[in-house]
């Protein structure tokens, strides 16, 4: 009976070293398993993981869209008539565009919105 055994315990105990040395961890570049980072593989310290989707509020009112956001998202509202002003109010803007744009995941922060004011046309 132990040499029925015999094979079946050379494979259980074969398959038990190679899984401990194996490494389930992804293989990470040089740079940074030394603890060497560059400006674009370094993460935000307020950044969170991808937990949303840019909803499509291109053409309506800035204030609304703010209001919809998660409020602990970074945003940021940007006059693009090319007269750089100030956006106090996002109510009184209408939002031409947005980074990332309708429909992608938000990877980065702050999210843009390009917007003009309300009785202005995007360009």
């Amino acid at each position: 009976m132990i040499d029925f055994l015999r094979p079946a315990l050379a494979v259980a105990v074969l398959a038990s070293a190679t899984a401990c040395g194996a490494s389930s961890a992804p293989k990470t570049p040089a740079a940074a398993a030394t603890g060497a980072a560059t400006a674009d593989t370094r993460p935000s310290a307020d950044a969170a993981p991808v937990t949303a989707t840019m909803p499509d509020v291109i053409g309506g009112n800035a204030g609304r869209a703010q209001e919809q956001m998660d409020p602990g998202l970074e945003m940021v509202f940007e006059d693009t008539s090319g007269r750089s002003r100030p956006v106090d109010d996002p109510a009184e803007w209408k939002i031409c565009d947005s980074r990332p744009g309708p429909n992608e995941q938000i990877t980065a922060y702050p999210v843009v919105f390009e917007v003009v004011k309300a009785a202005e046309s995007c360009a």
